[in-house]
């Protein structure tokens, strides 16, 4: 049976805060210690040049993130955009299936968690399609 009462603007628009959460703090938290995130970026990927990748990843968190809270298109492309970002850097630096044991099972974990947040994030798209 279709659902004939669908969620209001407001609910839709906390439920995109809540997935969008995550990245804003993360964003923030490295535009503050830009030292740190260039590290982080170093020891999780091992990518090079690490500060160009460190801003890269706070453009995108935040960028991504102020998207996902607009309206219409943006909100599709911002969850688009999060997606991406989400799943290259969960390949990257939580790939479970090469690590230790004691290791292997904390990186699934957070594989895992990962990919719950992809998949919010897709639903978030779609019903901003549906959005009164």
């Amino acid at each position: 049976m279709p659902d004939t009462n669908p969620p209001s603007t407001a609910i839709l628009w906390l439920a995109r805060l809540a997935l969008a959460s995550p990245f804003v703090l993360s964003g923030f938290t490295k535009a503050a210690d830009f030292a740190g995130a260039t590290g982080e970026v170093r020891g999780l990927t091992g990518l090079e040049p690490a500060p160009a990748f460190a801003a890269a990843v706070i453009a995108v968190q935040l960028g991504g993130s102020a998207l996902l809270l607009a309206k219409g298109r943006a909100v599709w492309v911002g969850a688009a955009i999060l997606s991406a970002f989400t799943l290259a850097a969960t390949l990257l630096a939580h790939d479970f299936w090469a690590k230790p044991e004691g290791a292997a099972l904390r990186d699934a974990t957070t594989f895992l968690e990962h990919m719950g947040l992809v998949a919010g994030l897709g639903l978030a798209a779609i019903l901003a399609g549906r959005d009164p």
